[in-house]
């Protein structure tokens, strides 16, 4: 049996929960709360095995309710449910600890399928705060600028092969290149460097982290 708190300020949209919850032979609803505060109590009291829990609530936000809980209680599982949609909002409701998030509105399947899954220990989302999501990790890691972007990938090679120190003769054996052709090549990568020394082209090279 799954146990539930329901925190929302909303009694009308609590009594629709209510519903939901009690359309699933496998959930039980063991309080409600009108408040984060009261949240925050009644999960320490009850220790449940789900909150579904609004952002919005007089008081205490669900964003810092949601983060007092998981201190107190680390087994407890938040499920986000609220009216905002927002990328702000769903990843500082991520960021406290919170388990999923949906927006208002789900259907009795989507929430039944959220709570089954954050029982779980799932991660579960609706499909928009899920591109919020995405958005957010694309976004924070950017694939790192290539160094020297103006060097072939074999002039790349080479480059790095000079900032460790090879001689031209052992980078013709390494790649089994003519001494002629590999001395074409780092004339070239010193001129896409702007260098005019192999010396110190092998400066910036070390410079840039080769």
């Amino acid at each position: 049996m799954i146990r539930i708190l329901l925190a929302d300020d909303h009694p009308m949209f609590r009594y629709g929960l209510r519903a939901v919850l009690g359309s699933d032979p496998g959930v039980e609803l063991v309080g409600e709360a009108g408040s984060g505060d009261e949240a925050v109590t009644l999960a320490g009291d009850l220790r449940p095995d789900v909150v579904l829990m609004d952002l919005t609530m007089p008081g205490l936000n669900g964003v810092e309710a949601t983060r007092r809980i998981l201190t107190a209680s680390p087994e407890v599982n938040v499920l986000v449910v609220t009216m905002f949609d927002d990328s702000a909002s769903v990843l500082a409701a991520i960021r406290a600890g919170a388990r999923g998030y949906l927006v208002k509105g789900a259907d009795r399947e989507e929430i039944l399928r959220a709570v089954h899954a954050a029982a779980a220990g799932e991660a579960i989302f609706s499909s928009a705060a899920a591109q919020h999501v995405t958005n957010h990790l694309a976004g924070a890691r950017p694939a790192p600028a290539p160094l020297f972007p103006a060097l072939t990938s074999r002039e790349h090679e080479i480059l790095e092969l000079l900032a460790a120190g090879y001689t031209n003769t052992a980078i013709s054996e390494r790649f089994h290149l003519s001494p002629k052709t590999v001395r074409n090549y780092v004339s070239t990568i010193l001129s896409k460097l702007d260098a005019t020394t192999r010396a110190e082209a092998i400066a910036k090279a070390r410079d840039a982290g080769l």
